[in-house]
């Protein structure tokens, strides 16, 4: 994992426009969210098995997620890598598991090794600075 120094960090908006605004830039709201908190996800490199992913984690000011109204303030983002098996799966998703999509499909390694770490923590700051401007306070 590699924590990136942004301005995102101790920003605040309401989540339906911060998860509408943030789709146009390949942001997914991440599947693990709660009432109170939860990330946003960007996929930054995709090869095989392995993803580089920008996270955006944020916690619930006001309201709860499932609200367009919650009202959000970000932490610190970082960039992660999953690594998943890519082979067959005896349980019936084969083709989904075998091209590397399926979603539900447990990371072999929810942070894997990230070789160049500068070159990420360069590609994930920028992508912060792409959606950043579009925040309230």
């Amino acid at each position: 994992m590699i924590k990136l120094e942004t301005e995102i960090e101790g920003k605040r908006d309401y989540f339906g426009k911060v998860r509408d605004t943030f789709k146009q830039y390949g942001y997914v709201l991440g599947g693990n969210w709660e009432y109170d908190r939860g990330y946003f996800d960007a996929t930054l490199w995709r090869e095989g098995g392995e993803t580089i992913y920008l996270r955006l984690p944020f916690t619930v000011i006001d309201g709860q997620l499932d609200d367009d109204l919650a009202y959000i303030e970000f932490r610190t983002p970082y960039v992660i890598k999953h690594v998943v098996n890519v082979g067959l799966d005896r349980e019936g998703s084969s083709l989904l598991t075998a091209t590397g999509f399926s979603q539900f499909q447990e990371p072999l390694d929810k942070d894997g090794h990230i070789e160049k770490k500068n070159k990420w923590e360069n590609v994930g700051e920028q992508a912060v600075q792409q959606v950043v401007g579009y925040l309230g306070s």
